[in-house]
Order: C-alpha cells, then sequence, then structure tokens
C-alpha cells in the first residue's frame, strides 16, 4: 500500500489500496421475486446473502420445516434456519467467500420440494444482497401476476431514469469536458495538468493525473492491467469531502472502457465544478474514490481546492 495522504503541500495526494473493504454506500439490498421453472435444464435457483443479514425466503405455501434444511455442511457458515408458516430465514454467521455455494431445499407442506443454491452476494448489475425473495410456484396465481406487474414497472422506471439521465449528460458542459481528458485531448479545453503519480498496486499500474481550470478541477485516474489473469472492472466512483459521509457529491465522469482484460489499459476521466469545493468556511479539499467490482476501493485520490482557478 503506498500512501501519499500525508503530503499537504502538493495538489495531488494518492492512496492506493486494492486489500481493504471499501465502504460502499451503493450496496443493494433487494426485494425480489422468483418464478421457479419446471424446466428440466433449470433445476436451482440462487439466493445472495451477506453475513449477519438476514434473508427471507417467503413462499406462496406453507413450508414444511422438519424437511427444509441445508444439503451440506453448514455449521459455522450459517445460523440454524428459521422456518414459520410460509416463511424461511437464512442469516450468515458471515460473508461467504466468492468460490462458497450451499444447496438449501425448501419443502413445502403438500410435499413440493423447491431447491436453492444459496451464494455469497452476487456482482451483477453493481451487486446486491437479497433482503426478500418471493417464491412463486405457479406463474399463473394473483400474487405471481400481480409481482410480475410491478416487476415490469420498476424496470420501465429505471429505464425512464437511465433516459433522462443519458439526455442530461448529452448537454453537460463538464461530461463534454470529461471525454475530452478521456482522450488526452487537454489542448481543447481550458484545464492546466497541476501533477502526475504512477504507482503500483498488485497486478495494476495506475497514473493518477490532477487539472487545474476555472471554476473547475479534474482528475484523470489512467489503469494499466499488468499481470492478472482476469479483467479489472469498473464499479462505481464517489466524491466525497468526509470520510464519516456515505453521501457522493456532484461530478461528471467519462471513462473509455468499464472493463481491462489482461495487457490492457483504461481511463477515467472526473471533472469537479467548484459548487462541489463551497462550504461555509469557503473551498475545502475533496476525496475521489474509485471502486473495482467486487467492491474493493482502488484509488483514493485528494482533490485539492487550489486546482480551482479564478
Amino acid at each position: 500500500m503506498l500512501d501519499f495522504l500525508s503530503c499537504r503541500s502538493v495538489l495531488l495526494a494518492v492512496l492506493v489500496s486494492s486489500v481493504a473493504l471499501a465502504s460502499d454506500p451503493h450496496e443493494k439490498i433487494v426485494i425480489r421475486n422468483e418464478m421457479i421453472s419446471d424446466h428440466p435444464g433449470i433445476s436451482t435457483s440462487s439466493v445472495y446473502v451477506s453475513g449477519q443479514i438476514a434473508t427471507v425466503l417467503r413462499c406462496e405455501k406453507d413450508v414444511d420445516p422438519t424437511k427444509t434444511k441445508f444439503l451440506e455442511e453448514w455449521k459455522g457458515r450459517f445460523e440454524p434456519l428459521v422456518v414459520g408458516g410460509k416463511t424461511v430465514v437464512i442469516v450468515p454467521i458471515r460473508d461467504l467467500n466468492r468460490a462458497e455455494a450451499v444447496p438449501l431445499l425448501v419443502t413445502l407442506v403438500d410435499g413440493t420440494e423447491i431447491p436453492f443454491i444459496v451464494k455469497p452476494k452476487s456482482f451483477e448489475e453493481w451487486g446486491w444482497t437479497d433482503h426478500q425473495v418471493n417464491v412463486f410456484k405457479n406463474p399463473d396465481s394473483y400474487n405471481a401476476v400481480l409481482s410480475s406487474l410491478n416487476d415490469s414497472l420498476k424496470r420501465e422506471r429505471k429505464l425512464r431514469e437511465e433516459n433522462e439521465r443519458l439526455k442530461q449528460e448529452e448537454t453537460s458542459v463538464d461530461h463534454a469536458l470529461a471525454a475530452l481528458l478521456v482522450k488526452r485531448e487537454v489542448k481543447r479545453t481550458r484545464f492546466r495538468s497541476e501533477q502526475v503519480a504512477v504507482l503500483k498496486d498488485g497486478d495494476m499500474g495506475i497514473e493518477v493525473e490532477t487539472f487545474s481550470g476555472p471554476g473547475k478541477a479534474a482528475v484523470v485516474v489512467r489503469l494499466t492491467n499488468t499481470y492478472s489473469d482476469e479483467p479489472w472492472r469498473f464499479r462505481d466512483a464517489r466524491l466525497i469531502a468526509e470520510f464519516h459521509t456515505h453521501s457522493s457529491l456532484p461530478f461528471a465522469l467519462r471513462m473509455d472502457r468499464s472493463e481491462i482484460v489482461p495487457g490492457q489499459s483504461g481511463a477515467i476521466a472526473v471533472v469537479i465544478d467548484q459548487d462541489a469545493f463551497e462550504s461555509k468556511e469557503g473551498l475545502r479539499d475533496l476525496a475521489l474514490e474509485i471502486f473495482r467490482q467486487d467492491g474493493l476501493r482502488q484509488v483514493l485520490v485528494n482533490v485539492d481546492h487550489r486546482l480551482i482557478r479564478k
């Protein structure tokens, strides 16, 4: 780990960190619906869990507690299952390892057996932990149809919000500037390069460059996947003023690729308006965090308020 955060005399301070778990305000705990398929090629459904968080399976009919169980050794990984009425409660004692998958058999009082695979939280679509899974065997039942309708409405709303976000970015000056910085077209902007730090963190080569500008500051992080056998994937970024906060300040971000395969490089450019630096006491320093897909913080960059030029 390379720690430059104590260097207050320069405009760039960088912390490279890929070993400690990041504080992740964007982790999702979701309620979702699971339609059990009768297709012979689809034998089990997945449930995603996290340590010390209860995940509830809610079925359409009552569950038989005597025949609902893990199908392999589970002690040390889970608290005893809690079964009552239509629900099964799963509580992992700790986070499961990425490779861990525990078979669970849920048996209804009518004898219907529903197999599940209990896995660590998914990293698809930014990752989630199942808070509640509504299990439907009959897709034509009233509750199943109603749940499918609600899911469709949620997807439609999400698409509308995404389209609105994209429309706003198309007309955003800061996003346009970030796009130019990603392409190394600094001369087409009013930014001025102030400092560059070249670092190494395991299999990742990292170059961080800060830019000063009139009423704006910018950071470009260039990553090179040098030796890893797996691609590096971008998960999220956030801009904070205080490390104990979970809220992110506004900024514009552009990248040339969200996945960096071995031997490949990629760039992430962030443009920050002066408004984000302002506080009641005056301009303040900020911190930019870059997270990779597994939830670890890859880079932490101190963004000095002196990067804002008049």
